[in-house]
């Protein structure tokens, strides 16, 4: 695939007045909100883990542990994405994923989803803009 030429997208945001030509349409997520795979591949528990876990903390004693399952549905969730028309997609890194435990060397696996990913927006002509914290650290 030429990254060059991104793929024609389902929908192209029209121009709107008093906006400069270079505004950009995006969408958001954070990590813990929807990537799921809580215990998988080497990713370790982190604050949200343990906060909605404490009795009461949060409503329904909802949690993370699968989410929408973004770790699993990456590429289908980025077709819907670069469906939408937008061309930036902001999220964040779940650092249990990358840096289990705390410390120590990088987890392979954790980075290669987050390359995956963004080479997953960038052949959907999907800029990829990444939040370094959105409140999920390991839990050490």
């Amino acid at each position: 695939m030429n990254l060059a030429t991104p793929p024609q997208r389902l929908l192209s945001p029209a121009p709107v007045r008093g906006l400069p030509a270079d505004f950009r349409w995006g969408v958001a997520t954070s990590s813990y909100q929807i990537e799921g795979a809580a215990a998988e591949d080497g990713r370790t528990p982190s604050i949200w883990d343990t906060f909605c876990r404490v009795p009461g903390a949060v409503e329904g004693g909802e949690h993370g542990d699968v989410a929408c399952d973004h770790y699993h549905r990456m590429p289908e969730d980025v077709e819907l994405i670069a469906g939408l028309g937008v061309d930036t997609y902001r999220f964040s890194l779940a650092w249990p994923r990358i840096q289990p435990g705390g410390r120590g060397p990088a987890n392979a696996k954790g980075l290669d989803f987050y390359k995956r990913l963004i080479d997953e927006l960038r052949g959907r002509g999907v800029t990829p803009w990444i939040t370094l914290y959105h409140w999920d650290l390991p839990q050490e």
